[in-house]
């Protein structure tokens, strides 16, 4: 007779299993006791406060003008935070898409919010209101909670006047002609730089000639040209007579061309309240100086190195300077430490430092305002 093997169980193996089963239970049951519904119900937002509905409204999107907006809070039906946008759309609109939407003061938690003439052009040219002539803007606020988002149950009017300016702006913009360093030669055309939507600058020299404002560096551009300080659509050149050195601006938003001569461009040291050198334009947005001498200024606590630039234009005095307010050793930095833009005349803020071993010796400054390039500068020891 063939007897079978009597098979063998492990007992820490029932134990492992057991014990595996009780804990998934427990989770199960944890799960099963957490688990609640999420009330997104919403009071819309029923009260607007400003601005005052039909307010008349003349845009001026150069200045620094805002308009305020305000509403009452409403609440969750559990009491939970509500987040609020701003929301605009046509006078005929619903809201179901608005033209344009924005989220409150405090990340969306404040009930009020301010914005710029500049950013209102904007919308109601979003809104089919074209330059030079006035439409209605509706607004309202939009309440949310999770995923639930509710429009208010009232709205304003904004009657808005447009000043002059572009319902299609441009991408690039070029300058080219018998005036322009670049000449006539289309694909050689000078890119400005663009700052922001619509505006766009450029540090050159012009000539006696003309010139022409182009969309794209070659044929088939869109061109434009400037007439009593207004960018106009068309064929027409610009003249200039004489040669001189400019900062160009350009701002779409509003068909405006603001031309500031430069005269010159100089080295300025903290301590001294003064400038110590200057710098020859050479062409391409770029000027030089091949030896600037400089002396640290001794001071009780030790010598100062800290410096920047300024130029003398037909508008004022314009300080060049470090976006950051203060800085230490340009050792070891990175190459945004020399970046360069506008800064105020305070006399110690947005400076750099020279290095070392600039102190009593001649420097070879670079400051380059070359628009397809960060704007910078290099000073090296000679």
């Amino acid at each position: 007779m063939i007897t079978q093997p009597i098979k063998t169980y492990n007992m820490n193996n029932f134990i492992k299993l057991g014990f595996a089963l009780l804990l998934a239970s427990l989770s199960i049951a944890s799960c099963k006791k957490d688990t609640r519904v999420l009330n997104e119900t919403l009071i819309p937002v029923s009260t607007l406060t400003l601005p005052a509905d039909q307010l008349a409204l003349t845009l001026d999107p150069a200045s620094d003008t805002t308009v305020e907006f305000k509403w009452e809070a409403t609440a969750a039906a559990d009491g939970d935070f509500v987040l609020y946008e701003l929301a605009f759309d046509k006078a005929d609109g619903d809201f179901s898409n608005p033209i344009f939407k924005t989220v409150s003061n405090g990340g969306g938690l404040e009930t009020s919010l301010s914005l710029s003439h500049k950013a209102l052009n904007k919308i109601a040219n979003t809104a089919g209101i074209a330059a030079s002539s006035s439409g209605k803007l509706k607004w309202t606020v939009l309440a949310s909670k999770s995923s639930n988002i509710i429009k208010g149950s009232v709205s304003r009017i904004l009657d808005i006047s447009r000043p002059a300016g572009f319902a299609e702006l441009p991408i690039e913009v070029y300058l080219s002609g018998t005036a322009t360093e670049s000449g006539t030669d289309l694909s050689k055309a000078l890119k400005l730089k663009k700052n922001e939507e619509g505006v766009f600058e450029i540090y050159t020299s012009l000539k006696a000639g003309a010139y022409i404002l182009t969309d794209k560096a070659g044929t088939g551009g869109k061109n434009y040209f400037v007439e009593n300080g207004m960018i106009k659509e068309g064929d027409t050149p610009a003249n200039i007579t004489g040669e001189k050195l400019y900062r160009i601006t350009l701002d779409f938003n509003v068909a405006t061309a603001n031309m500031v001569e430069i005269q010159s461009l100089g080295l300025w040291m903290s301590a001294y309240n003064a400038e110590i050198g200057q710098l020859d334009y050479i062409g391409n947005s770029t000027w030089t100086a091949a030896s600037i001498p400089v002396e640290f200024f001794q001071f009780d606590w030790g010598r100062d190195e800290r410096y920047k630039f300024v130029f003398h234009t037909s508008a004022g005095l314009q300080f060049m300077g470090s976006p950051n307010a203060d800085n230490g050793s340009p050792t070891g930095q990175p190459a945004s430490y020399f970046s360069v833009q506008p800064v105020s005349n305070d006399q110690w803020a947005n400076t750099y430092k020279f290095a070392p071993a600039a102190d009593r010796k001649n420097v070879k400054v670079e400051f380059s305002l070359r628009t397809d390039a960060p704007y910078t500068h290099v000073v090296n020891v000679n």
